[in-house]
């Protein structure tokens, strides 16, 4: 699937991409992988890892804002992985203009890169929080979704593919609340904003095998959501630290009680396969509208189904997460 082909991950020093490029080196031959990011020390610290190896590898300095740069990075690029984002809610309230460029105008210009420049497929990342968003950065990532599922409107001639993968929290990703707690177990309290509420958890490896999914069943337009298993967040706290005293100090602004990955509106589009439920587009274009057909052996889901991290059939225990957590990289 890879073999051959120039990968560009955008974002490519963050948790995920740091993950997907250590797995496609292992599983595939790429003629070239290109991480595009904005941080250059954390572009010199991968360099160390990967780069001794003799890997096809190389770094490019660009920012998904910009979108000249954008033009110049995906020269010859045939897939785009596209995992950059502005990702933390209480900064994206505090900094919203900023969200919007990099979530939303960052989209558009890797949209309109990839038509221009040949790109034949395109991977966008997605969250949980963009289903009913209730903050900012769940609304621009359903923004963004939109936009990378009607971008297969605008290919023509080119034929560039864009689909999407929607998941939940990330095992050990920078900034999320596993290594928080993590970092609070000396102090023997962990802070929980409500007892009540329940997660979705998908460790960087399951992440990265769902977008490898998508790039071989893409026909364009598709949304992936795996199914993953759910977790309370004192079931969570009682894995990371059993001795730890527990404060509940309220909900922050922007949170919700409970996380959904696919809405009820969505359920008339949706599919449920084994490992994944797949939403196509409401409308269609020539380029995925023989998608069903070609994907076969899905059945559609009932009539107001949602899928919620409370509903779930799937859970953690706290042995399963004690047993995740063993050798769970913190980047």
């Amino acid at each position: 699937m890879l073999n051959g082909q120039r990968v560009l991950i955008t974002g490519g020093t963050g948790s995920f991409g740091r993950k997907c490029t250590q797995l496609i080196l292992k599983n595939y031959e790429p003629e070239k992988l290109i991480i595009l990011s904005r941080d250059e020390l954390k572009q010199f610290e991968m360099a160390q890892e990967f780069l001794p190896e003799s890997n096809p590898i190389s770094f490019f300095i660009g920012d998904v804002t910009d979108s000249d740069r954008l033009y110049r990075a995906f020269d010859g690029v045939d897939i785009v992985i596209h995992a950059a984002a502005m990702k933390q809610v209480p900064a994206s309230e505090r900094n919203p203009f900023e969200a919007v460029k990099t979530n939303i105008l960052g989209a558009q210009n890797i949209i309109n890169a990839a038509i221009d420049r040949g790109v034949k497929k395109v991977i966008a990342l997605s969250t949980d929080k963009a289903v009913n968003p209730v903050n900012l950065y769940g609304a621009t990532k359903l923004c963004s979704d939109k936009l990378f599922i009607a971008g297969n409107s605008y290919s023509g001639r080119r034929k560039t593919k864009f689909s999407v993968v929607r998941y939940g929290n990330v095992m050990g990703s920078r900034g999320s609340v596993i290594p928080y707690f993590m970092n609070c177990r000396n102090k023997g309290r962990l802070p929980i904003t409500d007892k009540r509420m329940t997660r979705f958890w998908i460790s960087l490896q399951e992440g990265v095998n769902l977008v490898f999914l998508a790039l071989k069943l893409m026909n364009g337009g598709e949304l992936f959501v795996p199914k993953i298993p759910s977790m309370s967040i004192t079931e969570l706290a009682k894995a990371i630290c059993p001795d730890c005293e527990l404060d509940f100090i309220g909900m922050r602004p922007g949170e919700k009680i409970h996380e959904t990955l696919i809405s009820e509106s969505d359920s008339s589009y949706t599919l449920e396969f084994d490992d994944f439920y797949l939403v196509f587009p409401q409308y269609r274009w020539s380029s995925n509208a023989e998608s069903e057909d070609i994907l076969g052996g899905g059945k559609p889901v009932p009539d107001g189904f949602e899928y919620s991290s409370h509903t779930n059939d799937r859970w953690l225990t706290i042995e399963d997460m004690k047993h995740l957590m063993v050798d769970l990289p913190v980047v």
